[in-house]
């Protein structure tokens, strides 16, 4: 690779789109500085696109070179955002607030397009909930120190965009991101030591406490804007209960699905630090509201309800509450909020550490605090302050509403047969006769689930020792209850059953339940308190589905506990979740047949609803790759089928996608308003329009069938898996440490066991991303052949329809990212020379396929429908051969250690390094699995 090519394409680039790769030019310069004065001048010559050096050759890479590039990657990432950041302002400045697709601006004129009146949107805006539920699963290769110096480069890199500033203070800026440079520089990138559950607690805290809560105040400006924009009167949404919700949810701690570490004390500890921080959080905005209130006004001088609610809060704090009143004497509402203050259930120790501390008087659950806030606002509103009231106050009562004193609300997942396992040991410690429950079939276990969900009668006593997983699901449900009978329901979740094949895979967990008291007795029969949430992952299961959620809300206990959860939130309907797997569907038929299953599942889910009057609520198991799920959030909601939002969009947030989206403030508030104003669109569309089926809906049939049937005969090519484990790097991710939940579900060595983030981890590294496009080229390529009308009917279909958009957009993007000369070179290390034959040519031969068939149907070549993306695939892919040459160098040389001398220092050093080229691309391509 010649490096003075690298130089001529960054020309390239910035001619082309300009500013961002003139940014990138400034911090490599920057770098270049940073290693000269550390002695690196040889080192400096090889940074990439600045320098005009001889060729480099594989043997000459080293681990300080992979952490060169890595670097380089990291901020050719960061000048990209804030590009697209600045590029979003520039468009709504120089246009409108209309003119970003997706944003509030652009879905409220859809709406207002689409005949709806002011009335209409505003009735159902405040209906709308979306839920980001934070995960680590293991597809963060970057330590979380890396990630907190990479934000710090970025808000450095914005200050260049300020003009206000002097060339002292630029100069100044220059020298501060040398110095977090240099700090970069001299930090390990990858994990040595796999982190903790606990690691992975305080990287998603991060994002909660210090990005989440300042977005909210931008989310609810930008909609005030976008509504005035569009010609609506701000005084119809001027309340935060006029405006859509947003809350969010939290895996870390409780998703137990093949996780050993995560234990009852992890999940115990885990809701203790959520609702301590959710507490800080709370105690910020009200200390943040007293500073803004200060108005000059007698407590005799605000109305009746106020000071009767004030006096009510004197009485409840006694002398404490005294004093603290006492301090903005002529200030009443500031004397109000200084009680609130008072009791909220924190105590600062002599450090200024908080710690929880629940007094006599203290808040006990965040609704009681939120209505005092309600009552403060309507008092300001009656003195004639109607601005402070709906933005200072709306500011609190924001914050109060999406995190409670909770934060995030905890979900347990666990596996079906995992349960099975726990129900045959407990009827095992009940000395029933007949307790291999987990060997029954279907029949039998309805009968016997049937006969025990009529008793509150459980099978075992507190003290009783059990065995393996009866131990673990009973503490986890004790825990669960514990939180419950002290805090009530809002800082769980739902529990989650992975892998649901049947009925009873969910009855199950009710009896599980009864077992930790997390049922009660009616006069009706027995309810659940928490919501039972299957999760549908294969496409055999979402095929099955919908049979499986009829006989499930069918139940009696089903039917109570549904009724009892609706009005415990004051629902109109009763409402279930149903949890949709991207990842395993995807890994079980590719790509064409898992978007279809996905869409169809969720179509006839949502009848399955409206026949019982209800809402089925869908929750999306997504991640951060094209295979898993992801893909613009716009047109991703509006390629979900008809019905299927119904006001509520909850959905995963994994590993480096939570980088990627959230870790700066304008990019966060960005992706929460797609999800917001796309959730709410989507719903107030489809309440005034008819549901009808898919349109291209057997042509879309034909082709996820088809193109599984190519998927799975490669897959079950007797050869396939020796390729797979040889051709690319998935020995090397399973012995990574960027995640504390092993690769496989149980251990065994076979690809059903693999979960979907390694597979598609380890094909994205050597360049080849099949999970995300084999198949497609030769189903279009039949479609033509076979039924060219309906071939033309497609062609068209994708100039309008979302979901075809979606889904050959994402197919698309994949396919630039795929690289036939780097897969080669991956499959050289296949020792089975038929084997590595056989899979390259089925390989290489589908993957031309697809690119030719993909640009004749989007009729122009990628270069000109997607500049920005053609341009910086263009830049990271000469960067990239190095450190591609050098992966398989290394991972042949780690693979003839391992079996000579595994436990040698020379065998986890070479293994280092290959970990270290791992995080290096894995930056390249900001994707992981």
């Amino acid at each position: 690779m010649k490096q003075n090519k690298t130089v001529s394409i960054l020309n390239e680039v910035q001619d082309k789109i300009g500013k961002p790769y003139k940014d990138l030019e400034f911090l490599l310069q920057c770098l270049k500085e940073v290693l000269e004065e550390n002695g690196e001048k040889e080192l400096a010559k090889n940074i990439p696109w600045i320098n005009s050096n001889p060729t480099l050759k594989k043997e000459t890479v080293n681990s300080k070179l992979i952490q060169l590039y890595s670097l380089c990657f990291q901020l050719l990432n960061t000048v990209e955002e804030n590009g697209a950041v600045q590029q979003r302002r520039t468009k709504e400045s120089e246009e409108s607030f209309t003119a970003i697709n997706g944003l509030w601006g652009e879905r409220i004129k859809s709406l207002k397009e689409a005949g709806l009146t002011e009335t209409q949107i505003a009735k159902h805006l405040k209906n709308i909930m979306i839920e980001p539920v934070l995960t680590a699963h293991p597809t963060e290769a970057k330590r979380t120190t890396i990630l907190e110096h990479n934000r710090t480069i970025y808000l450095q890199l914005l200050k260049r965009e300020n003009q206000m500033y002097t060339q002292f203070e630029q100069n100044e800026n220059r020298e501060q991101i040398k110095t977090m440079l240099d700090t970069l520089w001299k930090t390990g990138e990858i994990y040595i030591e796999k982190p903790q559950v606990q690691d992975e607690l305080r990287n998603i805290m991060h994002y909660l406490t210090n990005v989440f809560n300042k977005a909210l105040p931008i989310l609810d400006r930008r909609l005030q804007q976008a509504w005035v924009e569009n010609g609506f009167s701000p005084k119809t949404i001027a309340k935060v209960s006029d405006r859509p919700r947003i809350s969010f949810g939290d895996w870390v701690g409780g998703d137990r699905d093949g996780h050993p570490f995560v234990t009852a004390d992890v999940t115990r500890e885990t809701l203790k630090a959520l609702r301590l921080n959710a507490i800080i959080i709370v105690r910020s905005a009200l200390v943040d509201l007293i500073g803004k209130v200060s108005y000059s006004l007698k407590v005799e001088d605000t109305t009746k309800e106020f000071q009767a609610r004030l006096k009510v809060m004197l009485e409840e704090t006694g002398e404490d509450g005294l004093n603290a009143y006492n301090r903005n004497k002529g200030e009443a509402f500031r004397q109000f909020i200084a009680l609130c203050l008072l009791k909220l259930p924190l105590m600062a120790d002599g450090e200024h550490n908080m710690a929880l501390s629940e007094r006599n008087y203290s808040y006990f659950y965040s609704k009681d605090l939120k209505n005092d806030l309600i009552l403060l606002q309507e008092a300001i509103v009656k003195i004639g302050a109607e601005r402070g009231a709906y933005s200072y106050v709306n500011d609190a009562i924001r914050v109060i509403d999406t995190y409670g004193f909770h934060l995030a609300k905890l979900d347990v997942r666990q596996n079906s047969s995992f349960h099975d396992k726990a129900i045959s040991q407990l009827m095992k410690a009940a000395s029933m006769e007949s307790n291999n429950f987990a060997e029954w079939n279907e029949e039998r276990r309805l009968v016997f689930l049937n006969s025990e969900l009529q008793s509150s009668r459980p099978f075992t006593h507190p003290n009783m020792k059990l065995e393996k997983e009866a131990q673990t699901v009973t503490e986890c449900y004790n825990t669960i209850a514990e939180q419950v009978n002290k805090y009530g329901l809002n800082g769980i979740g739902v529990f989650i059953v992975s892998m649901t094949r049947n009925v009873s895979d969910l009855l199950s967990v009710y009896l599980l339940c009864r077992e930790a008291g997390l049922t009660i007795q009616t006069e009706e029969g027995l309810v659940c308190k928490i919501p039972v949430v299957p999760l549908f992952e294969t496409i055999d299961d979402l095929q099955a589905s919908p049979q499986i959620m009829q006989g499930f809300l069918d139940h009696p206990i089903t039917k109570r506990s549904l009724e009892y959860q609706r009005q415990l939130h004051g629902w109109d309907k009763p409402r279930q979740m149903v949890m949709v797997g991207y990842s395993d569907s995807n890994k079980d038929g590719g790509t064409l047949a898992s978007q279809w299953s996905l869409n169809f599942a969720q179509y006839r889910l949502t009848e399955v609803g409206k026949n019982r009057d209800m809402y089925v609520h869908f929750f999306h198991g997504k991640g951060g790759s094209i295979s898993r799920g992801a893909g613009p959030t716009n047109w991703f909601i509006q390629a979900l089928p008809h019905s299927a939002v119904s006001g509520f969009m909850r959905l995963t947030e994994q590993g480096e996608t939570i980088e990627q989206k959230y870790a700066n403030m304008m990019n966060a508030s960005y992706n929460l308003e797609l999800l917001m104003a796309g959730t709410a669109a989507a719903t107030i569309k489809d309440k005034y329009s008819e549901r009808t089926l898919y349109p291209y809906s057997k042509i879309f049939s034909w082709m996820a069938e088809h193109s599984k049937v190519l998927y799975t005969e490669l897959l079950n090519h007797p050869n396939f898996i020796q390729y797979f484990s040889e051709a690319t790097p998935i020995d090397a991710i399973e012995s990574s440490r960027i995640g504390s939940r092993p690769a496989r579900r149980t251990g065994k060595r076979t690809l059903g066991d693999l979960r979907a983030i390694p597979w598609v981890f380890s094909w994205n590294q050597s360049r080849c991303n099949l999970t995300s496009w084999y198949g497609v080229g030769s189903t279009l390529e039949k479609l033509k052949k076979d039924k060219p009308e309906d071939y033309k009917r497609l062609k068209e279909g994708l100039k309008t329809d979302p979901l075809l958009r979606y889904v050959f957009t994402n197919v698309d993007t994949s396919l630039a990212a795929t690289d036939e000369h780097i897969m080669e070179a991956y499959a050289e290390l296949v020792t089975d020379a038929k084997a590595k034959k056989a899979i390259l040519k089925l390989l290489t031969t589908e993957l031309s396929k697809t690119r030719k068939m993909l640009v004749e149907l989007l009729e122009r070549p990628f270069e000109e429908r997607r500049q920005n993306h053609y341009y910086s695939n263009l830049l990271r892919s000469e960067a990239l051969r190095l450190l591609h040459e050098k992966q398989i160098a290394l991972l042949q040389e780690w693979r003839q250690l391992k079996n000579a001398e595994p436990e040698s220092k020379k065998t986890e050093e070479t293994l280092f390094n290959l970990l270290g080229s791992i995080n290096a691309i894995a930056s390249a391509l900001r994707t992981t699995g």
